[in-house]
């Protein structure tokens, strides 16, 4: 630091584009040096009572003394942040500590007047609050005018506990920043208010502009403009070396990939709010077009805008009052109450075609193409309040924000469902997206849909014993991994492996009632069909409470009169109908049974039927009753709801404030634990009978030894682990066995201990430090008492961010794949769900007359397993193993954290853009 008290710039790592409360994007940064002009202009266009509402005087000049100040920080004692837009300085947040080491800080903020009233001083205090605290600082302080009404509400309404005092003309406020559950629902809310008006203004446009189309061409260009002919408002078409003619609210840029910045530059200047690109050429294209992604969504945020694409379908608005379809596929469906997000172009054309003969009605679609700005999680913001979707389909190629994602899902889908199809078996490369260029996953048909897609690749009571020194070796064989669509629908999310599946279930919730339970009444008129039913209903969980096979000769009325008394019946929840027309078919006949079937429209309880006859009628709709093929298909799509509404009726549960110490940087993992208050029972690592004699006599008799090996440290039916040694003698005697211990041993016999004439070549390749040496690495620790062995596992998953995953411990506990998985954060309900959903919990609840062990306690260390590995994203896997669970408490024996690269996680911190 030189005298001035300046260092260099902060890394670019702090700076973030933000949304604002009207949908608009500026771009936030550490001020520097090099700003002392830019502040002068802003200064320049404050109106005198900004001034002094700021300065508490007329302050006309920023003096050079001043200015050198303010451009001026350490980023550290004194920081400051300026907002961008368009090139220019509209706004400025900072912060000064009090005094040296101090952890209490002054913050002002500045905004330009026309800026005012659009949030920023609200998203700058939560920036300011983040640097604070990296720095050591835990409290604001400010003084603002009594007049200052505006400033007054920003701290008001940041959801931190403030205090005030009035005196000498002046309010003192003075808070907290640490996070809280309020300020954290405070900017959860904001941030969902601004990411839906900046869809709001992509899909309500007034007026548009198409760049690249003519209206007598051919191209992309020219089919937009076509697709255009029912849009509400003005349509601008730019030709090649034109500019835009006045002004619009969206453009429409289908122009080769290198003419995109120049109509991205044009459009800017004709005030548009957004801007969807067709043109493909950029990510999906190689590393150049990665490159050229990049600098187009630096431009588009510059100006304000937000970003469709590129390289997508386009977007679309049935609303009558709109009518924009601003996409490449020439017919829309019908209006409805579902939006629909998709990423694939191609794939894009062909979803709208089936939805189309499926007559599933559309609210909204978005095809976002590479998602390099707008993605799936922005239009979960805006259909969670828009009034025209009550159901919400995504076609799901990659997770941009996993957990983002989940938390979103987690909230809508409380009063909206979600049906997604999600490709859960890899993580595509940073912008490799399927598109204009890519047709998509193979195999994907209607019909069959891609094959199916199987999961990814995953009062507390402390012994008193000194502190634990967790592994920090190689990372040990994970065992089971988490099951994706089991994650998601913990989110409330319904995930389906097929795009027919997607259907099926859409067309159930757009025009049913979500079912009371699972109790399912089935009314055939054929014997078969009745079988099919009933075996389909087993295998997706729902139960046959009501049965009525008519016969194959019944007449519609009798069908009737079968259906009513079903849907009368108060033990059943859904109605499944399979009807096949006895022969010969006679068309008045079938219309009859289409029509009983139809009545049922508009009940209290869902209907799902099979009609089974030749040609268009196999599918689709019977009046407001979704038809299908097979009633395996109808139940299935019965059944995956049926799951959803038991969701949905289940309380949503809290995420508890737990009590978590500090720790700092880089701290070693029984620092971390300590501080998250994970007691581990001491270990210590002897590399010789001495030193395990020695550590057995430090921590006191009995003591255990386990080979250190972390394949085998807990493999007590190989004899890696000796139990309840009671003094020096027994120690000595386990510490020689298990030198001689071989996890392998000659082919023809079992493995085992082995003589010491062998141990050399028995234990060649077992990768146990010091086999066959005689100086094996042994755990020594003391003694607890027994109780039901468990599992905990947090780990940092590709596709969904953390996750937490708990079951029984042992070899059996892996084989079986015997482990219940939830997202993160963890909520009181997860928690208790994750204890009790494993097939071998009964053990922990008094199986066969044993004790039921402390569940509370291990439903406490599963939130506090959970909160860590939020917490800090350079933790990539947090194992427990093996915990110990008893009726007086648990105690966990072995805890291995392993690191990996650290950065910023998205969906922490204050709110910004990817």
């Amino acid at each position: 630091m030189d005298p001035e008290g300046v260092t260099g710039d902060r890394p670019a790592a702090a700076e973030s584009d933000v949304l604002l409360s009207d949908g608009s994007t500026v771009h936030i940064r550490p001020i520097r040096p090099d700003d002392g002009a830019a502040i002068i202009a802003m200064h320049a266009q404050f109106s005198e009572r900004t001034r002094y509402l700021r300065y508490f005087s007329p302050y006309p000049r920023i003096p050079e003394r001043d200015l050198f100040r303010f451009v001026n920080v350490d980023h550290r004692d004194r920081e400051a942040l300026v907002v961008m837009s368009g090139g220019r300085a509209i706004a400025v947040g900072r912060y000064d500590r009090l005094a040296p080491e101090s952890a209490e800080a002054e913050v002002a903020f500045v905004v330009a007047d026309a800026y005012q009233g659009r949030g920023i001083g609200s998203v700058l205090l939560e920036h300011l609050a983040e640097h604070a605290r990296v720095a050591g600082i835990i409290r604001f302080v400010a003084e603002v005018l009594p007049v200052n009404s505006g400033m007054l509400r920003v701290f008001a309404d940041a959801g931190y506990q403030i205090q005030r005092q009035y005196a000498d003309g002046v309010v003192h406020l003075e808070f907290p920043i640490g996070p809280t559950e309020q300020s954290v629902a405070v900017q959860h809310r904001r941030e969902q208010f601004t990411e839906a008006a900046s869809i709001a203004r992509l899909l309500s446009p007034g007026s548009v502009a198409v760049y690249g189309a003519r209206r007598d061409g051919t191209g992309v260009g020219a089919a937009v403009l076509r697709n255009l002919a029912s849009f509400g408002g003005a349509v601008h078409d730019v030709h090649s070396g034109q500019s835009l003619s006045g002004a619009a609210d969206l453009a429409l840029i289908a122009v080769p990939a290198e003419s995109v910045p120049a109509a991205v530059a044009d459009a800017a200047a004709g005030g548009v709010a957004g801007a969807v690109v067709f043109s493909a050429g950029f990510a999906e294209a190689g590393p150049a077009g990665a490159v050229a992604e990049r600098d187009l969504v630096a431009q588009v945020r510059a100006a304000g805008i937000r970003l469709i694409g590129p390289n997508c379908l386009g977007i679309a608005n049935t609303d009558p009052a709109v009518r924009l379809n601003a996409t490449l596929a020439p017919v829309l469906p019908p209006r409805g109450r579902v939006g629909f997000f998709c990423q694939s172009g191609v794939l894009g054309v062909a979803l709208l075609a089936e939805a189309d003969r499926r007559g599933l009605g559309l609210s909204s679609f978005v095809s976002a193409g590479n998602r390099a700005d707008v993605s799936g999680n922005d239009l979960l913001q805006y259909w969670q309040d828009d009034p025209a979707t009550d159901v919400v389909m995504l076609y799901l190629e990659t997770f941009g924000n996993p957990r983002k994602f989940t938390r979103l899902a987690r909230r809508l889908g409380r009063h909206k469902p979600i049906v997604a199809v999600a490709n859960l078996r890899r993580r595509a490369a940073p912008g490799a997206v399927a598109g204009a260029s890519d047709p998509g996953p193979t195999g994907l048909r209607f019909g069959l849909g891609p094959e199916p897609i199987p999961g990814p690749e995953p009062d507390f009571r402390p012994e008193p014993i000194p502190a634990p020194e967790p592994d920090l070796g190689p990372e040990p064989d994970p065992g089971p991994e988490p099951d994706g669509g089991e994650l998601l629908a913990r989110a409330g999310v319904i995930r389906v492996d097929t795009v027919a599946e997607m259907f099926d279930v859409g067309v159930l919730l757009a025009g049913q009632p979500l079912p009371a339970g699972a109790r399912v009444g089935i009314v055939t008129n054929s014997s078969a069909l009745s079988v099919l039913a009933v075996g389909a209903c087993a295998a997706a969980g729902l139960g046959v409470t009501a049965r009525s096979d008519v016969g194959p000769r019944a007449d519609p009325a009798r069908f009737a009169e079968a259906m009513a008394t079903a849907m009368a019946d108060p033990r059943v929840d859904a109605l499944v109908v399979a009807c096949a027309p006895p022969p010969p078919v006679d068309a008045a006949e079938t219309a009859r049974f289409r029509q009983h079937i139809a009545d049922l429209a508009g009940r209290d309880k869902p209907v799902v039927a099979t009609l089974v006859t030749a040609g268009p009628e196999s599918g689709g709709r019977i009046s407001g009753v979704p038809q299908y093929p097979s009633v395996e298909e109808a139940v299935r799509a019965l059944g995956r709801v049926a799951r959803y509404a038991a969701w949905r009726r289940e309380p949503a549960g809290t995420v508890p404030d737990l009590s978590i110490g500090q720790t700092r940087p880089g701290a070693p993992p029984d620092e971390l634990l300590a501080a998250y208050g994970i007691p581990v029972v001491a270990s210590t690592t002897a590399r010789d009978v001495d030193s395990a004699l020695a550590a057995a006599e430090r921590f006191g008799y009995p003591v255990a030894l386990k080979l250190a090996d972390p394949e085998v440290r807990h493999r007590i039916d190989l004899g890696a682990v000796r139990l309840d040694l009671a003094n020096a003698a027994v120690v000595r005697t386990a510490y020689e066995e298990l030198t001689r211990l071989s996890l392998t041993g000659p082919a023809d016999e079992p493995a085992g201990p082995w003589p010491a004439a062998t141990a050399e070549a028995a234990t060649e390749g077992t990768g146990i430090a010091g086999a066959g040496t005689g100086r094996v690495e042994v755990i020594v620790q003391p003694m607890v008492a027994p109780g039901v062995s468990c599992v905990i596992e947090a780990l940092q998953h590709p596709s969904f961010g953390p996750v937490i995953g708990f079951g029984p411990g042992g070899v059996t506990g892996e084989l079986l794949g015997d482990r219940a998985w939830r997202a993160v954060p963890l909520t009181d309900r997860d928690a208790a769900g994750l204890v009790r959903e494993p097939r071998a919990s009964a053990l922990l609840f008094g199986h066969r007359g044993a004790r039921s062990v402390r569940v509370a306690a291990l439903e406490e260390l599963l939130l506090r397993a959970a909160r860590l590995i939020d917490d800090h994203p350079e933790v990539r896997r947090l194992s427990l193993n093996p915990v110990l669970a008893r009726p007086d408490g648990i105690s966990v024996l072995h805890a291995s954290v392993h690191y990996g690269q650290s950065g910023y996680r998205p969906d922490t911190g204050p709110r910004r853009l990817r």
